[in-house]
């Protein structure tokens, strides 16, 4: 079974740290889910947050992963220290997908999160760590729920509650 991932960036799950108390708790929730759903290989879009939080999780349970980048350059308005991770985390790809030509536009998000809902296929999954909110990670939602995949949520808002 394939999986992708979609999720929030680091300002709606407690900051920029990845040891803050939100992205640890979201990071033992991915590792559960990987678990329980025992997924063959997965994509991450690569963005800050949970996108690279969700390939840590991958790495550490070694299962195989592709980066679906938007375009190459995405990180180049980064900090140095995410510019950093950002490269590591590549180096461990089982393959690098850039879905656009490089340069930024706010476009180019939304396509790569069509890239990775059309890679999962029908029998594929979505994991969205999605508080129900607007913005990126709710329009790759409500893609996967027009194809018909199945989605899995984790609502970061419950999983901070539980602290």
């Amino acid at each position: 079974m394939r999986l992708a991932v979609t999720g929030h960036r680091p300002e709606k799950i407690g900051g920029y740290d990845p040891m803050n108390d939100v992205r640890v708790a979201l990071r033992k929730e991915m590792h559960t889910k990987l678990i329980e759903l025992a997924p063959e290989r997965v994509v991450s879009g690569m963005a800050l947050g949970i996108d690279q939080d969700f390939v840590s999780v991958c790495l550490d349970l070694r299962i195989p992963f592709i980066a679906a980048v938007p375009f190459l350059g995405q990180e180049s308005e980064w900090p140095v220290e995410s510019q950093r991770l950002y490269f590591a985390l590549l180096d461990k790809a089982e393959k690098i997908e850039y879905v656009c030509e490089p340069g930024y536009a706010p476009w180019k998000m939304q396509k790569r999160n069509e890239w990775m809902v059309d890679w999962i296929e029908e029998d594929g999954r979505l994991l969205a760590i999605w508080d129900g909110s607007s913005g990126g990670t709710g329009n790759c939602v409500r893609y996967a729920d027009k194809l018909g995949r199945k989605i899995v949520r984790i609502d970061p808002d419950a999983v901070v509650s539980g602290l």
